[in-house]
């Protein structure tokens, strides 16, 4: 377990960081209408949220060779 969190922990934390910041987008601004399929819930803005926060988190992982694959 130690060792899958230290080879992932970019993007865990990443994930982390998205996905209460994608809550935060939901609470704060929001969509008041209901028909905006990212914000109007607050589960699919977190989700949306914590792929970007892997995707942004992941880059900086220097850990990674060019010839894994």
């Amino acid at each position: 377990m130690l060792t899958f969190f230290n080879k992932y922990k970019l993007g865990i934390i990443g994930m982390i960081v998205g996905g209460v910041l994608g809550f935060g987008y939901y609470y704060f601004i929001g969509c008041n209408s209901g028909s905006c399929t990212i914000t109007s819930k607050p589960l699919n803005s977190s989700a949306y949220g914590m792929v970007l926060g892997y995707l942004m988190f992941s880059v900086f992982d220097k850990s990674k060779n060019k010839n894994d694959a």
